[in-house]
């Protein structure tokens, strides 16, 4: 819990929900749903919702839904497989919407 305090945490927009540390940003240059996501190496109190593979901007991805663990708001998704080679990196990582997580110094 010390080094929550000491970072920068991501809420879930809805219901301020902790879902994400900034430094656990990975790239600020993602494409979600609705517009700019960010692509995160873990986050926290959220549910991973059944898996399904999608054609993606970058190719043929196994994915999942995240959702806030307080009130359900699908938050982004998580990359479960990658098919291409140059896409595994992404595996096991977190995409969360800007438009779906606020920002908070502590």
């Amino acid at each position: 819990m010390e080094n929550l305090i000491e970072s920068r945490l991501y809420f879930c927009f809805n219901c301020r929900n902790h879902v994400a540390l900034h430094d656990d940003i990975i790239s600020k240059t993602f494409q979600g749903r609705n517009g700019r996501a960010f692509l995160f190496s873990h986050a926290m109190n959220v549910t991973i919702g059944p898996k399904e593979d999608k054609e993606l901007m970058t190719g043929l991805h196994t994915i999942a839904d995240v959702f806030c663990c307080d009130c359900d708001q699908v938050l982004g998704w998580k990359y479960e497989r990658a098919y291409e080679e140059t896409e595994k990196y992404k595996e096991g990582k977190y995409i969360l919407e800007k438009s779906k997580i606020v920002r908070e110094n502590l």
